[in-house]
């Protein structure tokens, strides 16, 4: 990229321990997170402070950090008709001056003495939507409202630990071109799938492999809630049953191997 120039900083840094929350999914949640100040750790799997209630959706070194926009808080600020406060989407990193939902996956960030890679992007939850209603603010059809938005902030892989603080520069030191951005692979992943070819494509030109875990992760989802739905409708037709369970049986989706891309989008509630 040349010459590295600072783009952006950092607001704030946030952490959080797990609580218990008799509103979660798993009766405890870390959603809820405090500002330090002064220098914080980044280990390989997070911020020195910071615990993951739930591991089956949430940390390991693919989601190590977690990053949103003081301009997308400023959004749903306007959104909502109150104040947000830095952490309050349950963000590690509060930023200032750069779009990160147009990083693109892969994207390397200097912060400080840590260096972080784009990896994945957020998917909303019900957990999030609660959490907001039981804070004060409006979370009428929350989960659906912000994937509309497509602006999830991404997951954060830590390449080399170190420390960071509230008020480091920002520096984006690789943009890897391929194109695909957060907003993209979350738009992608969640509510136009015609954009998955794009992808594929870029797993083509060295894309990480997180994309094509995830894919596969959905699209087992996908599979199991449609062969549900088969059982519970079509008792009586077991050749067509039989036949649809073999064609899913793969892993892949029909349209990946044909080539031809599906524009239907997963509702979210």
């Amino acid at each position: 990229m040349g010459e590295d120039v600072p783009v952006a900083h950092l607001l704030s840094v946030n952490v959080g321990r797990p609580r218990e929350a008799d509103w979660a999914g798993i009766g405890r949640t870390s959603i809820d997170k405090t500002a330090l100040t002064g220098a914080v750790r980044v280990g390989r799997l997070g911020l020195d402070g910071d615990e993951v209630s739930d591991t089956r959706h949430h940390g390991g070194p693919d989601q190590a950090v977690y990053a949103f926009a003081r301009e997308d808080l400023d959004h749903w600020e306007g959104e909502l008709g109150q104040p947000i406060p830095d952490g309050q989407f349950g963000e590690n990193l509060t930023t200032s001056g750069i779009d990160v939902n147009e990083a693109e996956i892969g994207e390397r960030w200097q912060v400080g003495e840590v260096l972080l890679e784009v990896r994945s992007v957020r998917t909303p939850c019900n957990d999030f939507k609660v959490w907001m209603g039981r804070t004060g603010y409006d979370s009428t059809a929350w989960v659906r409202r912000f994937a509309q938005v497509a602006r999830p902030g991404p997951y954060l892989r830590v390449l080399g630990e170190g420390v960071l603080r509230a008020g480091d520069d920002l520096t984006v030191v690789h943009r890897p071109g391929h194109g695909v951005t957060v907003s993209t692979m979350f738009r992608a992943l969640n509510t136009d799938h015609s954009l998955l070819p794009r992808l594929l494509e870029a797993r083509e030109q060295g894309l990480s492999l997180r994309i094509t875990t995830a894919m596969e992760e959905r699209e087992k989802s996908w599979q199991r809630k449609a062969m549900a739905k088969v059982r519970a409708q079509v008792v009586r037709l077991p050749g067509w049953t039989r036949s649809l369970s073999e064609n899913t049986a793969s892993g892949h989706p029909s349209w990946l191997s044909s080539g031809r891309s599906s524009s239907r989008a997963i509702p979210l509630s």
